[in-house]
């Protein structure tokens, strides 16, 4: 399984480095777009979505991001128009009305937590390729002292209902690294950032990420699922690698405003 994990590592994540960084913020778009239909498919898969609701919803995930690419006004028209079309196929679909609005949540549901929050990515990207790299660098430098810290060093539980695996040792290596990554990148990708801004901003990554890792697992545990998918070898499903990502890119977009880097 470790050897499948550090395989799938050392073949994808170069390429992945070098369709961000080289090629146009079109490509970026259909690469979020993708990953977005895959990770929305996962979703509906683990609450037995299926029909012409689960094809409104992912056509209304495309309709969402492709509002955000040409222009973040048109996000609550997309959303709304969403809601209208998934609304109307679940009428039509099923004539019964009970447990309708027990049919439409997961529905919406994804609707906010995939593309909505992976739309954040395309704003990121505006700003330059750096944005991306600094934002997946610090999540997967958060993730990866939270394993080996928690591994070596946790005891007690952060989360048990949800996540037994995870441990509050844990959860201060992903502040940690976090912080860390997000310092070192500065050096390498975003030079004009002041020191303080690079570690508060990775420090609030890390702190994000440990809050998208959990919410993933909760919506698993609910849907009674150990991974989102088998897409990935020795990874799981799409959904299970930007989990913390997820929230992560709102928060770092959030925060560069804030600090007046991007606008």
């Amino acid at each position: 399984m470790h050897g499948k994990r550090l395989l799938v590592a050392v073949i994808v994540l170069p390429l992945l480095y070098l369709y961000v960084t080289k090629l146009p913020q079109d490509y970026f778009f259909f690469l979020i777009l993708l990953v977005s239909v895959v990770a929305q498919a996962e979703f509906y898969a683990m609450y037995g979505v299926r029909g012409m609701v689960k094809i409104a919803g992912i056509a209304g995930g495309i309709a969402v991001l492709a509002a955000l690419h040409v222009s973040r006004d048109l996000l609550p028209h997309a959303l709304f128009a969403a809601f209208l079309v998934i609304s109307t196929m679940r009428l039509v679909g099923r004539r019964d009305p009970s447990s309708s609005l027990h049919d439409m949540a997961p529905v919406l549901v994804a609707l906010l937590y995939i593309p909505c929050s992976l739309g954040f990515q395309l704003f990121l990207r505006t700003g330059g390729p750096e944005w991306i790299v600094f934002l997946f660098g610090s999540v997967w430098a958060a993730d990866s002292l939270a394993f080996y810290i928690g591994k070596t060093f946790g005891k007690t539980k952060l989360y048990p209902e949800v996540s037994p695996n995870k441990t509050v040792a844990g959860a201060f290596g992903s502040l940690a690294g976090g912080a860390g990554a997000g310092w070192l990148l500065k050096l390498a990708f975003l030079p004009a950032m002041s020191s303080w801004k690079s570690t508060a901003a990775g420090f609030l990554i890390g702190a994000t990420t440990i809050v998208g890792d959990l919410v993933e697992s909760m919506f698993k545990r609910d849907a009674g699922v150990k991974d989102s998918g088998s897409i990935v070898p020795g990874h799981g499903g799409i959904l299970d690698k930007i989990d913390g990502v997820l929230f992560a890119g709102p928060v770092l977009y959030w925060i560069s405003r804030a600090f007046g880097l991007l606008t």
